[in-house]
């Protein structure tokens, strides 16, 4: 209950324009002070728990086992863990590609699903709590890999859940 606070304390700073990304370039120390704030580290776990669920405990710990085993007594680069979790799927999900949508931009997306029948459309857009007209940005690029996971009436015990990964403005 207390991360789920955080997680929207953290959502609500990454709603505003003025946020940043999780990662980014910097070319000063102190550009390095600010990038270590409560967004970074709370948004950043939250972003691997969505990652796990979406892979599944297993392969997300075999990721992290083969990220450990490569960077030990290393240093690492925050490609070098998404290569890792890459070798695991096997070329199933470009891991790297899914999670940089999320780590490069600022903010997160808006996810409207309509239902029509049986048939269900969503769609993805920048969500923004207010808009600061002194720091307002285009958001016209903002795409992210959105990993989906749904329950249909067909459900069994075995197998219950059903992942969809939105790449695109919108899908069905």
């Amino acid at each position: 209950e207390d991360f789920l606070n955080l997680i929207f304390k953290a959502m609500m700073k990454d709603s505003l324009n003025s946020s940043h990304p999780v990662s980014s370039a910097v070319q000063s120390s102190e550009q390095i002070e600010e990038m270590f704030d409560a967004l970074s580290y709370i948004k950043g776990a939250s972003l691997l728990l969505m990652l796990k669920h979406y892979l599944t405990k297993d392969v997300f710990q075999a990721g992290i086992e083969v990220y450990l085993h490569n960077h030990s007594y290393g240093s690492a680069q925050s490609d070098d863990l998404w290569d890792s979790m890459n070798e695991i799927t096997n070329g199933t999900l470009d891991v790297k590609k899914l999670m940089k949508t999320w780590i490069l931009h600022k903010g997160f997306p808006l996810v409207t699903v309509v239902r029509k029948g049986k048939i269900i459309s969503v769609q993805q857009e920048k969500f923004l709590y207010r808009m600061e007209p002194e720091n307002w940005t285009s958001d016209a690029s903002y795409l992210w890999h959105i990993p989906l996971t749904y329950i249909t009436s067909s459900c069994n015990l075995t197998h219950c859940t059903n992942a969809y990964l939105l790449d695109q403005k919108s899908g069905m």
